[in-house]
Parts: structure tokens; sequence; C-alpha cells
């Protein structure tokens, strides 16, 4: 277990990297196999060995080896933050290949989901079809008496959603109501745990900018939601049956 804990860990380290290319890219129209990794100030490219997940950061404080540019620290923060969270879901989910393979897809498709949406205000089709997709894919491949359960709660989380669209189209948009769900394709019942989670997120840091600017420039603020229902995600994907399974057997 401890072995693929690490490995789960390196691999995440990895993808985090790509998940740089991706959050940075992919709402600008740019491929993301070509170029190849550069410097965003001169252009350079990037040297493997200047390439190393985190490490390499570390090593050159922060700054393009080629340009001396600083290099925000959201690239290093990425990668251990996928690393860690590949490392957590092998951990949790040790003894279940589904919940294995559904938890890492999700942490990959949150990440980036979350840095586009907090920066560009969109979340991008590009990533919530595809993942649609590998979702039912792997609940059928994996554990097919699953798939009703991510069906019907991908239903309910979007169909939640779609109806706060379309009553305030102003505070929630189309890429939510997508988001949230393929989180129920992924999470099942759990996502109601990720929905409660998002929706008191954004209300407390709603809450914070009112009473920061007051209410009625607080109001005219844009925060994403994008961000928060990630938040919910990660935390209903370790915690989110056990709650389920709390709430049936008191209520």
């Amino acid at each position: 277990m401890a072995a693929a804990i690490v490995l789960a860990a390196l691999g995440g380290l990895i993808i985090g990297s790509f998940l740089n290319v991706v959050a940075y890219r992919l709402p600008r129209g740019e491929s993301l196999a070509h170029p190849p990794s550069h410097c965003p100030s001169c252009d350079a490219p990037i040297k493997p060995y200047d390439n190393v997940p985190v490490l390499s950061w570390l090593l050159l404080r922060g700054r393009c080896r080629a340009c001396g540019a600083p290099i925000s620290p959201r690239y290093p923060l990425v990668e251990a933050l996928t690393g860690a969270l590949y490392a957590l879901v092998m951990w949790a989910r040790w003894d279940d290949a589904s919940g294995i393979a559904l938890g890492i897809v999700l942490v990959t498709i949150l990440i980036p989901i979350a840095l586009i949406d907090f920066e560009h205000r969109i979340i991008p089709n590009r990533i919530t079809g595809p993942a649609a997709v590998v979702a039912i894919v792997i609940g059928l491949v994996l554990d097919v008496d699953f798939v009703a359960e991510q069906l019907i709660a991908g239903a309910a989380a979007g169909g939640f959603f779609l109806v706060a669209a379309i009553a305030y189209p102003r505070g929630m948009g189309m890429g939510d109501v997508k988001l949230a769900g393929v989180m129920g394709l992924y999470l099942g019942r759990a996502v109601g745990l990720a929905v409660l989670v998002g929706l008191v997120a954004g209300v407390i840091v709603g809450a914070v900018i009112m009473a920061r600017l007051g209410a009625k420039a607080g109001r005219k603020q844009t925060v994403p939601f994008g961000p928060f229902l990630a938040l919910g995600g990660v935390i209903a994907i370790f915690a989110g049956d056990a709650v389920a399974d709390a709430y049936v057997d008191h209520f």
C-alpha cells in the first residue's frame, strides 16, 4: 500500500505540471502540446532538467534560468497539491478500484477548472464534456452497479443548479450547471455534500466581500462559483459517503 501511495503522489506531481499547462493555455485557445514548455517572459524553452515538478522551481528560486524573470509560485503549488490529493485518494480508497479511478480523475479535472474559472470566469466544455464520458466508462468497466447512482446523482445535481441558473442567471452560469452534473457522475450520492460545501463556502465569501465593500458594492462583484464547487468536490471524495450514511441512519 505504501508503495502505491508513493507512486500515486509521484504521478500526481507529473500530472500537476500538465494541469498548469491546461489552466494557462486552454482558455486562451492555445495547443496543449505545442510549443513545448517555455518561459512566459522570454519564451526560452524550458530544459527537461528545469522542468522537474516542484524541485526545479525550488532550485531555481522561482526564476527563469535564461532571463531571471520570476515564475509564479502557483506552478509548484498546483503540482504539490495534485500529488498530495492523488496520494490521499489512493490511501482513502485503497480497496476500491472504481473509487480510486473516479477520485483521481475528479481531482484531475477539478484543479484546472477551479483555476480557469477563478481567472477567466469560464468552465470549459472541453473539460466537462470528456470528463462526463470518462466517468460513465469507469462505472461501466469497474463498477456497473454504481452506474444508476451516477446517472441519478448527475441529473439531480445538474438539475438543481439548472433551476438556480434559470431563476437567477446573474448568479449562476451554465458552466456551473454542467460541472455540478459531472461531479454527480463521479461522486454519486456524495455529491450532496459537495453541493452543500460549495454553497456554504460561496455564501461565506460573499458575506465577507459585502462586509468589506458594503452591501451595494459587494453585490456588483462577480465571484466565480466553480472554485467553491471544486472545494466541495474534493471534500466529498473523502467524506461524502460517510456523511450520506450518517444522514440516512439518523433520518
